[in-house]
């Protein structure tokens, strides 16, 4: 389906057209006409699929012609993290780029006291559109400079994430403030118990709308060094003296992981940068910037603060923590071989992990190369035959413009290719 199709504003139109924008994603095509009905929906994609403008462009839409007080807040959207609020408030700029009248403010942790001060101004004048993170929204709540009595649309993105982080009570004290009549959409890349209970405590009669998790791209070459803990950071090392790799994210599973590492990297002369929640706001933004510029070889972060990482051209995933979910570690690996380029992930497994390695081999359907150890790394300890037996490889798996304009003259060429991804 073409967005064209969708029964959205010629605004809209034009600033998808203006951004390439052609054809809908399949979490896109079924969300959009369901939210525009005005019905409750809860949405299970991943990252990638195109989920943010799944329910940004419907609510935009109906904030643009319909008839919702110019003075209050008509839309809440909660987001786990700063990067994600960050990322969602300039999709929110793109696609209202046409549209008059449709305000949005981000609201977040983790800066000082002036930006919250230029939030609370924000509010108080009333933004169409909030998109907050918990604890941050939960302050300006009780120091009175928010009403959410008229609040039309609640959206929770990436709800597991914000599950994980524990921010459950605080969803349920910011729904409390909320119109029973509203309208809720929840998107997350799973379903667990937790999250079946949230959507039972603010979703009225949703519609379901499911994505199949995709496989990683054929273009990454995936292998697994099975190793003691104590032998990860001399095999890291070794990896990453190879000096053609100039754009690595290392994954590591907790922020004081992420903070020995990068220590110990930099003792070693490597290029590193650490991102993790400790940082001020405006020093992960640095951290960022230089990544992205290439003054920062090797950025070593957890999964939450890699929410925000949108590079095309990342050579090499390392996850030196084998991800207990396997749609983690799809979600990690998939940051590189974007664009139709080669990627490598490597990933570091100990003995203990080889359950959770099994888990990720389901998932893909494919069994991950296990090589030896790089050299002078040691030999890899052997698997016990039992702890073998269920790899998918052996036991049945399958191994293997901006232009301006009234909407009038858009290109309906469907010949055009469409590279929307995670940008959509």
């Amino acid at each position: 389906m073409y967005f064209d199709e969708l029964n959205i504003s010629d605004e809209l139109l034009d600033a998808l057209d203006a951004m390439n924008f052609e054809e809908c994603t399949p979490i896109q095509e079924q969300a959009i006409p369901k939210i525009l009905e005005g019905h409750d929906l809860m949405g299970i994609a991943q990252t990638g699929t195109g989920k943010t403008a799944a329910y940004l462009l419907p609510v935009l839409d109906e904030l643009s012609h319909g008839n919702y007080p110019k003075d209050s807040v008509n839309c809440i959207i909660m987001s786990p993290t700063r990067e994600l609020a960050q990322q969602i408030d300039q999709q929110v700029e793109g696609f209202a780029y046409y549209l008059d009248g449709v305000s949005s403010v981000a609201v977040y942790g983790g800066n000082d006291g002036i930006r919250f001060e230029q939030e609370r101004k924000g509010l108080e004048l009333g933004a169409d559109i909030i998109i907050a993170t918990p604890g941050r929204l939960i302050s300006h709540l009780n120091g009175g400079h928010i009403d959410l009595k008229k609040v039309s649309f609640f959206i929770l993105d990436e709800a597991d994430r914000m599950l994980d982080m524990g921010f459950y009570d605080d969803i349920m004290k910011i729904a409390s403030y909320l119109s029973a009549d509203r309208q809720t959409i929840m998107f997350s890349a799973t379903m667990p118990d937790n999250i079946q209970k949230l959507a039972q405590n603010i979703l009225r009669n949703p519609v379901e709308v499911k994505i199949a998790v995709s496989k990683p791209a054929e273009k990454i070459q995936q292998i697994a060094y099975i190793c003691y803990d104590g032998m990860k950071e001399r095999i890291v090392e070794q990896v990453l003296s190879d000096e053609t790799l100039d754009r690595v994210i290392l994954f590591a599973s907790s922020k004081q992981k992420v903070k020995e590492l990068s220590l110990t990297l930099k003792r070693k002369g490597f290029n590193v940068g650490a991102m993790h929640s400790d940082l001020a706001q405006r020093e992960r933004e640095e951290m960022m910037l230089g990544f992205k510029n290439r003054r920062i070889r090797i950025l070593i972060a957890t999964d939450i603060v890699s929410r925000g990482i949108d590079i095309d051209d990342i050579q090499m995933v390392i996850n030196f923590d084998t991800p207990r979910d396997p749609e983690d570690y799809v979600h990690r690996i998939g940051r590189t071989a974007r664009a139709n380029r080669d990627g490598q992930a490597v990933t570091l497994v100990t003995p203990k992990d080889w359950p959770h390695l099994m888990k990720i081999e389901k998932l893909i359907e494919k069994e991950i190369p296990k090589p030896d150890l790089p050299e002078g790394c040691g030999e890899k300890p052997e698997i016990s035959a039992s702890s073998r037996r269920h790899t998918p490889g052996r036991h049945g798996g399958k191994g293997r413009h901006h232009r301006k304009g009234n909407g009038k003259h858009r290109s309906k060429n469907k010949n055009k290719s469409s590279n929307q991804g995670e940008k959509a």
